[in-house]
């Protein structure tokens, strides 16, 4: 047996009140008593007076208020066996952790900003899986598909431009592990949301997103950053900002266009964020899970308990009844 609600639990210092009380009362009535009088003489003068009843009927209530405060305890005895299916999108977020997302024209860096719409977007998920990808000149798995969004949180709290020592933007490459890491049985609801400057330096980006478009999987690409530009600023170097051979600044710029054609590619969304606002929720709700089709992710078997606290609450009743009708004086002949 075990409690489904323990909230109530703190009641039950009723009881030891109650029996406290219950004999302290007793008590002081058969001192009140002995002081005008032995119980003979009260057994004489009120002969309609019975002790016994009055004990059953303080007993009778004692049972009924613990009967009552078990019921709202909600106890439990016995199970069935009960299967749930969660349904929900295999959702892969592609994060840019090259040394272009330390730029500050999206507060207070477009790294960490990415990185704090994406903790949003997962607050919102309804049983999707999520997995997640960092590139820069590279590209890496850094969570596969899981319904622990705990981990996943943890895994994307670690991302930093150091992470890969292989600098520039291999949009490409991020897309192709996107491929590898869905299971490949599921045709239907697959997504990846890639979120970058759009600085292919590999130029393999229009090819991987039309192998993603084969494999069924949508992209929604998420362009972070100006195309004014801003400068990369150097790490330790306060405001110092990387500069090419000749001297220059270099500045990193939006470049939408790639990003579009991935989007429209596979079937996809583009959107510009220039504030920092990613409109995520919008992504999420709109065009993942209102235009793709859940899938079945997982089956499980939960152990469904059986309530019994209707049978405390009816004896409990029962005995509050008995109480109020069993009177506490016997007739007289």
């Amino acid at each position: 047996m075990n409690f489904a609600n323990l909230d109530y639990l703190y009641l039950l210092w009723i009881l030891p009140a109650m029996v406290l009380l219950a004999i302290y009362s007793f008590r002081k009535k058969d001192q009140l008593l002995r002081s005008f009088a032995d119980s003979e003489l009260w057994d004489r003068l009120m002969p309609q007076v019975h002790r016994r009843r009055q004990v059953v009927k303080l007993l009778l209530l004692i049972v009924g208020v613990s009967l009552l405060l078990t019921g709202l305890l909600r106890p439990r005895w016995g199970f069935h066996w009960e299967e749930i299916k969660r349904k929900g999108v295999d959702l892969l977020v592609a994060i840019d952790v090259s040394e272009s997302m330390l730029a500050e024209d999206i507060k207070p860096r477009r790294l960490e900003r990415a990185k704090r719409e994406v903790t949003d977007l997962v607050n919102m998920l309804r049983g999707d899986r999520v997995g997640l990808i960092a590139f820069a000149g590279a590209a890496f798995l850094e969570c596969p598909l899981t319904l622990d969004y705990g981990a996943f949180k943890i895994f994307l709290d670690y991302l930093d431009t150091e992470l890969i020592p292989v600098q520039g933007t291999a949009i490409g490459e991020a897309i192709q592990t996107a491929i590898q890491s869905f299971p490949m049985d599921r045709r239907a609801s697959k997504a990846m949301i890639l979120i970058t400057d759009g600085e292919d330096h590999l130029g393999e980006a229009e090819k991987a997103a039309q192998a993603a478009k084969e494999k069924g999987i949508r992209i929604f690409t998420i362009g972070i950053g100006s195309e004014d530009g801003a400068p990369i600023p150097r790490r330790g170097g306060a405001g110092d900002f990387k500069k090419d051979r000749k001297g220059q600044l270099v500045m990193s710029k939006l470049h939408a266009t790639t990003l579009q054609k991935i989007a429209l590619t596979t079937g996809g969304s583009y959107v510009r964020s220039v504030s920092g606002d990613m409109d995520l929720k919008k992504i999420y709700e709109e065009e993942i899970r209102g235009k793709m089709e859940a899938g079945e992710l997982r089956s499980t078997k939960k152990r469904h308990w059986e309530e019994r606290f209707q049978w405390f609450l009816l004896g409990s009743i029962l005995l509050f009844v008995l109480e109020a009708i069993l009177p506490d004086r016997r007739r007289l002949p």
